[in-house]
């Protein structure tokens, strides 16, 4: 074949695929840091956790929610067949979230003790739903992992720094400080796996992280008032949202060039952000509070956005008020849980109606995860999963 003709042949051969019915992602192939797993499509990084795509690493886990109550300092499980509390047991002090380990192979309860020096990370086996021994760690309010699984990133959310361990004895490597991000503790990363985007609760702003070179890149202000939470990228990796509290709402961020570039008004309280399973949704609870300790039966919503369009879809309430705070959608996509952070209960909610389910749990249910979840491999927080 000429090589003149080559272009048209591939244009002709996309319109082809495209007219049979089949997707075909026009995204350019991604390049990733080293160690990294392979984009297996440029236009939906999450496309390998949609429902059904259980990885044979989560072979034998068991069907369960690991919910752990920050007051109570300890983890309630419950299963998602009956809706009912099967399990309790305790961890250490102020548990924040439970993490699922890169390999899948270990969930994580990171108890940061509230700025007290007892720290600790709690193992739980997935296949029996039990604790381990917990491992001392200085502060953990959250935990992420590097995108090559090497190392946890365990985020010391009081010494407003970053504390890179090693992945599964969470030996200490090496620290980052990030002097200007106070309150530290949500993130996600960039679609190459170059660089991470941390939220700074008490400084209404973001850091970006450089992770070859692991070195701060610079912080991004986002308002005189806002508080923000929870940050999500989008399937094409060109947008990062961050939810904020203060603001109600999500503000758009241009990662590559950190830059705001819009915002999106979703509910009282703006918090958690969580794809749908199908990569065209991102449910926003609402925790229906301005308050860090809000009161019970707020105005607590679940904001459904397109990532296409970047609109709000529609809004699930809480029936009789309550407050969504943190989880993940169920391995089928049928439910999304949430903790309701001011209610000590979870909310089981159905994703094609809006039906709210209410299960009762103790003191401050906070980042609950749903396990086992599609996917090839965490990069932490309740289920971050590509």
């Amino acid at each position: 074949m000429p090589r003149h003709s080559r272009p048209f042949f591939r244009l002709a051969l996309v319109a082809g695929l495209a007219f049979a019915g089949l997707r075909v992602s026009a995204a350019a192939p991604v390049t990733t840091v080293p160690g990294m797993p392979a984009v297996v499509d440029p236009a939906n990084l999450y496309s390998e956790t949609q429902a059904g795509k259980l990885s044979p690493a989560v072979a034998g886990a068991l069907s369960l929610v690991y919910v752990p109550n920050l007051r109570s300092n300890n983890v309630d499980v419950i299963d998602p067949a009956t809706f009912k509390v099967i399990d309790r047991f305790p961890v250490g002090r102020g548990p924040q979230h439970v993490v699922p380990s890169w390999d899948l192979q270990t969930l994580w309860v990171a108890n940061n003790a509230e700025r007290a020096k007892d720290g600790s990370l709690t193992p739980i086996d997935p296949k029996t739903g039990k604790p381990g021994k917990a491992v001392p760690v200085d502060d953990p309010y959250n935990m992420y992992f590097t995108p090559d699984g090497k190392e946890a990133i365990v985020v010391a959310e009081a010494h407003a720094r970053l504390d890179f361990r090693d992945a599964h004895s969470m030996a200490l490597k090496s620290s980052l400080e990030v002097p200007k991000c106070r309150g530290i503790n949500h993130a996600d990363f960039s679609i190459d796996g170059r660089y991470v985007i941390f939220t700074c609760e008490f400084d209404s702003s973001i850091a970006k992280i450089d992770l070859v070179n692991r070195k701060v890149l610079g912080y991004l202000p986002l308002g005189s008032k806002g508080m923000p939470q929870d940050i999500k990228i989008s399937p094409d990796g060109k947008v990062f949202y961050v939810a904020d509290m203060m603001a109600d709402g999500t503000h758009l961020i241009d990662g590559d060039n950190f830059t705001k570039i819009g915002f999106v008004h979703t509910g009282v309280g703006a918090h958690g952000l969580y794809p749908s399973r199908d990569g065209t949704k991102l449910y926003v609870s609402n925790r229906g509070s301005h308050h860090v300790h809000g009161h019970p039966h707020g105005e607590g919503s679940v904001a459904v956005v397109d990532f296409a369009t970047r609109k709000v879809d529609k809004i699930w309430p809480i029936p009789g008020g309550g407050s969504p705070d943190m989880g993940n959608v169920s391995a089928d996509g049928k439910l999304l849980w949430l903790s309701g952070r001011f209610d000590d209960a979870v909310y089981a909610i159905d994703t094609s109606t809006g039906a709210v389910r209410s299960i009762p749990v103790d003191a401050e249910p906070h980042g609950l995860t749903v396990w086992p979840q599609p996917g090839r491999y965490s990069l932490g927080h309740t289920g971050n999963l590509r």
